[in-house]
């Protein structure tokens, strides 16, 4: 049997060396990567947020060429509307989605008392509108929530908790529904 020389302990080490950072790269990479997927997520809900942000004042108009005596319904929507257009984190925008989706739920619930409203062509194009934007958000929002799992699963894991830490990956936080948004309003069609 061959004795190790100094020289071939060195190649090892030498190796080992260039294989740990080769696991370094690749798990860096591999955490951007996810951690992009994360960002790109973030922006669709917002893009799609913002889609339906730009409805309103358009539905807020509609709604008032046929009611008078509902602003306090309609100003809390413009308020809400105003809130998501200022909010710089997804946080921020999350309370905000959940007051515009409070408020557009309390109007559809008035608009029942108006069948001329209901009648409305421009009306039911933009619930039509309205509609199919919180769907889309929806699909966001479950995107985004697959991407984050993804995510924290890969930083919480053995190796590459290691490079997460080394590297300052944090966690990513859930988009979650509010307690408001979890109750369903009454809508009555008599």
């Amino acid at each position: 049997m061959k004795n190790f020389s100094g020289k071939n302990i060195l190649w090892v080490v030498l190796g080992l060396f260039i294989a740990a950072i080769i696991w370094a790269v690749l798990g860096y990479n591999s955490l951007v990567g996810l951690r992009e997927t994360v960002d790109k997520q973030t922006s669709n809900i917002e893009t799609q947020l913002q889609r339906r942000a730009d409805l309103i004042p358009n539905l807020v108009n509609t709604v008032k060429g046929y009611t008078s005596h509902e602003s306090e319904i309609l100003n809390t929507l413009s308020e809400a509307r105003s809130k998501l257009a200022g909010s710089g984190n997804l946080s921020d925008k999350m309370t905000a989605n959940s007051e515009i989706s409070d408020a557009v739920s309390r109007l559809l619930v008035v608009v029942e008392n108006y069948p001329d409203l209901k009648a409305d062509k421009q009306f039911t194009a933009l619930m039509d509108e309205l509609s199919g934007t919180e769907n889309r958000i929806t699909v966001a929002r479950n995107d985004y929530n697959v991407a984050v799992q993804s995510y924290n699963q890969s930083i919480k894991r053995f190796p590459s908790n290691i490079i997460a830490g080394m590297f300052g990956f944090d966690s990513a936080e859930y988009f979650e529904a509010s307690e408001a948004s979890k109750s369903v309003p009454t809508v009555s069609f008599s």
